[in-house]
């Protein structure tokens, strides 16, 4: 699985679930300030508050833009929300591993959350508190979550010049950050099997 970050809480996903590589784009959406893809073209994309300001994707995507749970191209997906927030959640699962992502939220995680995301190998999760958690609510989202490895996103870049750095974050959590350049391949062999590990990704 390759992952790469966009700017603010977007991600691209490269996996081969089968004999076909599959393109995920989560939460393309328009930016007000700095560099972001003008297009893309994945096979699926997933937003978490709705597709209404996505950037263009060219080709026919399977859109995810509401709760629920669906297979495409061997790719499980799961969004769900709590009763008091329409921004999702997201889960993904292929090639053994399954993926979580928070979204730009503020709040902590419901029971009904947590049981879609409790445990997940990866975690996507916005730190820089503009708009999404800070660094003291994703630590405490973390601990409450135990991934395997950290990606964190929607901190202090172009595209938000008032967030948080990294290194706040990184403070916070305790744990040093391995940069890892505009993308990761992350496999199932290759996960931590005890301490967490936090990637620090370049925008692409």
């Amino acid at each position: 699985m390759h992952i790469s970050w966009l700017g603010k809480d977007s991600i691209k996903i490269q996996t081969k679930p089968f004999d076909k590589d599959i393109t995920i784009v989560i939460n393309p959406y328009k930016v007000e300030t700095g560099t972001f893809p003008r297009s893309l073209a994945p096979n699926i994309a997933i937003f978490t508050r709705g597709s209404k300001d996505s950037i263009t994707l060219s080709g026919e995507p399977f859109i995810l833009d509401t709760a629920g749970e669906c297979e495409k191209e061997g790719v499980l997906m799961t969004a769900t929300h709590s009763n008091d927030s329409e921004n999702t959640k997201i889960r993904i699962d292929s090639e053994g591993l399954s993926l979580g992502h928070l979204g730009m939220s503020k709040k902590q995680l419901s029971e009904k959350e947590l049981s879609v995301l409790s445990g997940v190998d990866i975690l996507i999760i916005p730190v820089g508190g503009d708009d999404s958690l800070d660094a003291e609510g994703a630590s405490k989202a973390i601990s409450n979550i135990e991934p395997r490895i950290i990606i964190p996103v929607a901190y202090k870049s172009d595209n938000q010049p008032k967030a948080t750095s990294v290194d706040t974050f990184l403070k916070e959590l305790g744990v040093p950050g391995d940069k890892e350049g505009n993308k990761v391949i992350i496999k199932k062999k290759d996960l931590p099997q005890e301490d967490i590990r936090v990637v620090i990704l370049e925008k692409e």
